[in-house]
């Protein structure tokens, strides 16, 4: 009941307000009167004044569909190759395999054929024997050219002394360089096929040669070494920076090594017996020579630097004058184990040791080509 009374009391100064000012719709005052007169329910909870255009129904928030991005891309370790190859097995050594001996090529010397020696090639198998020089002199001593096109060697046919000669390999143009009275012997050519190394007694005398150098058509020669010592046997390094070389110059024969200008001569061996006819590897780390250190004339190698000698024959009969292959897997030698003088070859550790040549003459100082595989 109160309530009802303050809402006359509402409604009266209502419309003493609206009587001042315009007169009020027939419509505002049916609205004013109905929501007065209309009693609310308790409880109930009167809605907001709605707009008379309503508004479009509320719509579901679009669902966006993400664009499908292509999977990110992991770039996959790096797996060795599968194989279904059966594994090879792991190399024991860092030097290539060696090549057939049959395609390589090895000079030497003997007296097959008439009573002085002369120079011969042969297949490293010992087959396919050739005759180069056929002359009433004494032939030995030959040195390949690095291409193995020519051959240096040593030769008496001009008279008492010796003097160097060069031939093509198939034994064809043998012209004299050297055309000197003393003796010259004992060629040695160099890596890069300009000079030759040689012995010579034109400065001295038989007992105390020295070695000297020239070109290869003789000129220009220039001695190396000069004492009152007999220097022999001169070997090129394979860089051609050195020479390796025997000399008795501390009172017994020794391996020694020199610059290629004959300057700062080292001794390698140090030993009371005799160490003679030294040659260097291919690969350059190692010279193989000869001794007599145990008793005996065999063959030994060491280091480049005179270190760790190892001996590589052991016979009652003399071995001498190695040569190495052109891989450094076989050492070819002279022997006298079986009479006269035979040509051999052993691998480079000393085993398998056999004979190349079996024939009942001289054979001697081999000389290997330095080409792997020539063309003959």
């Amino acid at each position: 009941m109160k309530r009802l009374t303050s809402l006359v009391i509402v409604l009266v100064v209502l419309a003493s307000f609206l009587s001042s000012c315009a007169a009020p719709t027939p419509q505002i005052i049916e609205i004013v009167i109905t929501r007065i007169v209309t009693p609310t329910p308790i409880g109930y909870v009167a809605p907001t004044e709605l707009p008379t255009t309503a508004p479009p129904a509320a719509q579901p928030p679009a669902t966006q569909t993400p664009e499908t991005q292509p999977p990110a891309t992991q770039t996959p370790e790096p797996q060795p190759p599968r194989s279904t190859d059966t594994p090879r097995p792991i190399p024991t050594e860092t030097r290539p395999p060696s090549l057939p001996l049959s395609t390589q090529l090895i000079a030497f010397s003997g007296n097959r054929d008439s009573s002085a020696d002369d120079i011969y090639v042969m297949n490293a198998d010992g087959s396919n024997v050739t005759r180069l020089t056929d002359s009433p002199g004494y032939d030995h001593s030959a040195a390949w050219s690095p291409d193995c096109n020519r051959i240096a060697f040593l030769s008496k046919r001009d008279g008492p002394g010796s003097e160097i000669y060069v031939m093509n390999a198939d034994g064809s143009g043998q012209t004299n360089i050297t055309n000197d009275p003393a003796a010259d012997y004992r060629p040695a050519w160099s890596p890069d096929g300009s000079l030759i190394a040689f012995v010579s007694t034109r400065d001295t005398n038989m007992d105390a040669p020295e070695i000297y150098v020239m070109r290869t058509d003789g000129s220009n020669v220039v001695r190396l070494t000069e004492n009152s010592a007999r220097d022999f046997w001169p070997t090129w390094s394979p860089d051609g920076r050195r020479i390796a070389f025997e000399s008795n110059r501390d009172g017994n024969s020794e391996i020694y090594v020199m610059d290629a200008d004959g300057s700062n001569a080292r001794r390698l061996t140090n030993n009371s017996a005799r160490d003679m006819e030294p040659a260097w590897s291919p690969d350059g780390n190692r010279i193989a020579f000869v001794s007599f250190r145990d008793g005996n004339q065999d063959i030994y190698v060491m280091n480049a630097d005179g270190s760790s000698v190892i001996r590589l024959t052991d016979h009652p009969e003399a071995d001498g004058g190695p040569t190495w292959s052109p891989d450094g897997s076989y050492i070819a030698f002279y022997t006298y184990r079986d009479g006269e003088g035979e040509i051999y070859v052993m691998n480079a550790d000393g085993s398998n040791q056999r004979n190349l040549t079996n024939i009942s003459t001289r054979e001697g100082l081999p000389a290997w080509c330095p080409v792997p595989v020539p063309v003959r």
